[in-house]
């Protein structure tokens, strides 16, 4: 959503992080809100997102960021949590194949329970863990391109592209949503079918806006 004062103008978007239980997906969140990684952190229990802020276009974009607390342990993610979400970061662990495999169960989760995600990226994370590495770099681009995805590999232990990956789906939604009348009765249904690739807004170098366009190819982290 968008407020109508022009001159105070300030986006605000939900985000979500879903995926398989242990993938990484709060310490990804702690890294990104607060540069924080927790190596013995335990399940969330209970609700939990982080807020952040990015200037784009002169515009003050915030990001509400929710992480699944828990409830995709017992596979009972509601329909609450996706409600309203204008992005999704999908994460699997790249050293366990079976979180992969889980990615399109995660996939039609978020198409079921929400009609105005418009920001989609698979991440796999945990991309420090090379040498016990069990979903090659080929086949996480491979389904991300099938899928319309944006595609990153990502380390919260390490901070590898944590930054980027967030910052790629929160200007990929501003870029949609920017581009809508907000207040349109049709706004709701166009933004569920209308989809527009990242475009340079002058931060980043066009190699970079090319290399994580959906159906292009990307680099891994590592």
């Amino acid at each position: 959503m968008a407020s109508s004062d022009e001159e105070g103008e300030e986006y605000l978007f939900k985000i979500v992080i879903i995926g398989d239980s242990a993938v990484g997906k709060s310490n990804l969140l702690s890294r990104y809100a607060r540069n924080e990684f927790n190596l013995h952190s335990k399940a969330t229990i209970g609700v939990e997102f982080q807020t952040q802020s990015l200037e784009i276009d002169g515009k003050e974009v915030k990001a509400q960021i929710w992480d699944t607390a828990g409830q995709e342990r017992f596979r009972a993610v509601t329909s609450a949590y996706y409600r309203g979400a204008f992005g999704a970061l999908v994460v699997y662990d790249i050293s366990r194949r079976s979180t992969f495999e889980s990615i399109p169960r995660w996939l039609d989760e978020l198409k079921t329970h929400s009609d105005t995600t418009v920001g989609r990226m698979l991440v796999g994370n945990k991309c420090d863990l090379e040498n016990i590495r069990s979903v090659s770099v080929e086949e996480g681009k491979t389904l991300a391109e099938s899928e319309g995805l944006f595609f990153m590999e990502t380390s919260a232990l390490d901070s590898t592209n944590v930054k980027k990956a967030f910052e790629v789906v929160i200007r990929e939604i501003y870029n949609n949503v920017s581009r809508k009348v907000l207040n349109s009765d049709s706004y709701k249904a166009a933004l569920s079918v209308n989809r527009v690739s990242i475009v340079n807004d002058g931060k980043d170098d066009d190699d970079d806006d090319e290399e994580h366009k959906p159906g292009r190819r990307s680099s891994s982290c590592c």
